[in-house]
């Protein structure tokens, strides 16, 4: 137990003297615009499934599931279904710990289960979902993550649940991202994590978005900021990010405590 408690310390301090290197983090900044002109995040799979996301995020969301051991997982944004089989099989391998045994039945069993959720799911993403072994954990919904018939829809499905961890990655403009966090973030339990993707927008160049409808001033980072500002409950995990260095969610690990 000594060597393991000096082992953490260490880190500690690792991390700490990296998150105050000025060099190291203009380093970190750089390979992510570089790296994100050849759309880096599609180079990687999860189980068959495109995921599009960068591979330190995908290593701090497991660790934070095995921590927070969740029964439902809320996903805004669905693209080719990676992110949303990630959280079916991290739940699925919670259960296969504790029970001894994998339980892949119909999500109306309420075993550990994720929502989807997506403006527009395309039929060949939703066929090799569909398709997927472990899609039994999963529900879909289809529709605006911000329209109230589909927030009422998961909320009812929510109140089955007790501990439940909330992802959003869908339209990253402020005003959209801002609507998702006053409509799931509340679902998020003490404790559990409510997770807003690119918030790096923030930090990346305007000429990088000129095709899009979300920038430097307008993007899920400005939203998290005016959603915190208001809601005391949560707060922003930085020594995520600080071990990271290459994330597409700085400031965008939200604890609810």
């Amino acid at each position: 137990m000594k060597v393991m408690k000096k082992f953490i310390e260490e880190r500690i301090q690792n991390i700490a003297a990296m998150a105050s290197d000025k060099t190291l983090s203009k380093s970190s900044n750089k390979f992510f615009c570089d790296t994100a002109r050849y759309k880096y995040s599609y180079n990687f799979d999860w189980m068959s499934r495109p995921i599009i996301q960068y591979p330190q995020d995908i290593v701090a969301y497991q660790e934070i599931v095995w921590k927070v051991k969740p029964d439902l997982i809320i996903e805004t944004g669905i693209a080719h279904g990676g992110s949303l089989i990630l959280s079916a099989s991290l739940l699925t391998l919670l259960d296969i710990c504790e029970e001894g045994k994998a339980s892949l039945q119909p999500f109306e069993k309420k075993p550990r289960c994720v929502i989807g959720i997506d403006i527009d799911i395309r039929q060949h993403n939703l066929d090799a979902i569909e398709k997927h072994p472990l899609s039994p954990r999963i529900k879909l919904f289809q529709g605006s993550s911000i329209d109230k018939t589909i927030i009422n829809q998961v909320k009812e499905e929510a109140n089955k649940f007790k501990k439940i961890m909330i992802c959003l990655d869908s339209n990253h403009t402020h005003e959209h991202v801002l609507a998702e966090l006053e409509a799931y973030a509340p679902l998020t339990s003490s404790g559990s994590y409510c997770i807003v993707f690119d918030t790096v927008i923030s930090d990346m160049p305007k000429k990088m978005h000129l095709d899009r409808q979300w920038g430097p001033t307008d993007n899920p980072k400005s939203a998290v900021k005016k959603y915190i500002s208001n809601h005391p409950e949560f707060e922003i995990d930085k020594s995520i990010q600080n071990k990271l260095l290459i994330t597409v969610a700085p400031d965008g690990y939200l604890k609810r405590k």
